[in-house]
């Protein structure tokens, strides 16, 4: 049995991104034509060798665990041990059901960290797209002596971000909270290795004081406090999704073969819930340029620097160009369609011509008829 224990945070609420969260969490967001986001950190664990993982959910999680199940396709399917879904049981009767932060989100479910068998844990979001080597972070880890080792980039920022400081020996001084601009130390990833005690003892004095933010008071105040930090530092891309101008560049990055090659290694493989389909039909007149296509689809028009997702149909003369369409997605003859970001079984009728922006792609939500 591995010596850490893995949680991923999927309750993070993300509003910018509008209709693609109605009706699900954003860890649970398909992403790259067969994945969902969530897919990232639970593969980062298993490449580790970590198969004790805990999942911290707050509403709208059906989608979720329809994707994740027993968590067979992440080898954590144990009769002890393994995948666990924990839902919002430990929230106050009245709570709207979103948690204030992280340290309340670890609150809501103390019980299950008190009884984890393993000393260490290791913390990670479920809306980060980035194939982390988790086992290069905790040999880090173990070869130092800091409590907590925070997996941070070198590289550009993107958003908002915490970022680290870092002192002469290496271990962080102090942090920047939600800063835009360009890189003063290391920005954070808001993924943690941490001893279980340290952790404990984090969660305890937040709430005893009634706080909620992870960084903004519990970490600002365990250095404050003395505490030892050290860092780990991810090489490959990263993106940490929160609207859909970054969901939009993240699918047409993956479009890039060095960036796909970044996400998608081969000694470190992301995992995905598994579907047998039958392969792809292009016909005689279908064009496909600089696109991702997967399996059960039927094309018949022409796609360019689109990502189109299991079980598609794209009619013959329809133009399809910077488009993200999902699973089930139709699209009759004649039509066009740019800079759209179409949602699950959407369906489009002959001869419609709908046009977003590489700024503001439009959405078409789940289940809309055109």
């Amino acid at each position: 049995m591995s010596k850490y224990h893995g949680i991923i945070f999927a309750y993070k609420d993300a509003p910018e991104l509008g209709d693609l969260v109605r009706e699900r969490t954003v860890a649970s967001l398909p992403f790259c034509g067969r994945y969902r986001l969530i897919d990232f950190a639970l593969s980062s664990m298993k490449n580790a060798g970590i198969t004790d993982v805990g999942v911290v959910m707050a509403r709208d999680y059906q989608s979720l665990l329809d994707h994740i199940g027993s968590g067979k396709d992440w080898d954590m399917s144990r009769r002890s041990g393994g995948l666990r879904m924990l839902p919002p049981f430990g929230l106050p009767h009245a709570h709207t059901g979103n948690y204030g932060g992280t340290i309340e989100a670890l609150n809501a479910v103390s019980d299950y960290i008190h009884d984890i068998p393993q000393d260490h844990v290791v913390l990670m979001l479920g809306n980060m797209i980035a194939n982390i080597d988790l086992a290069a972070a905790i040999a880090k880890h173990e070869a130092g002596d800091a409590e907590i080792t925070a997996i941070c980039s070198d590289g550009p920022t993107v958003g908002l971000n915490h970022q680290y400081l870092l002192g002469d020996d290496g271990y962080v001084t102090g942090i920047h909270l939600d800063r835009g601009d360009a890189i003063q130390g290391l920005k954070s990833l808001e993924g943690y290795i941490i001893e279980k005690s340290a952790l404990l003892h984090l969660m305890d004095e937040a709430a005893s004081r009634n706080h909620y933010a992870f960084h903004r008071q519990a970490m600002i105040g365990f250095l404050e406090d003395g505490g030892k930090m050290d860092v780990y530092t991810h090489k490959g891309y990263v993106c940490a999704v929160r609207n859909v101008e970054q969901y939009y560049n993240a699918s047409m990055d993956m479009l890039c073969s060095e960036k796909r090659h970044q996400i998608f290694p081969a000694d470190r493989p992301v995992r995905t819930k598994s579907h047998e389909e039958v392969s792809t039909y292009f016909s005689e007149h279908a064009v496909c340029k600089n696109s991702l296509v997967a399996d059960n689809c039927i094309i018949d028009g022409e796609i360019e620097n689109c990502i189109v997702f299991s079980g598609c149909r794209i009619g013959a003369n329809t133009k399809l160009r910077n488009c993200i369409v999902m699973r089930g997605v139709t699209v009759g003859e004649n039509a066009e369609l740019n800079y759209i970001v179409a949602d699950k079984y959407a369906s489009f009728s002959d001869r419609t011509v709908l046009t977003g922006s590489a700024k503001l792609p439009t959405v078409v939500p789940k289940n809309t008829k055109i």
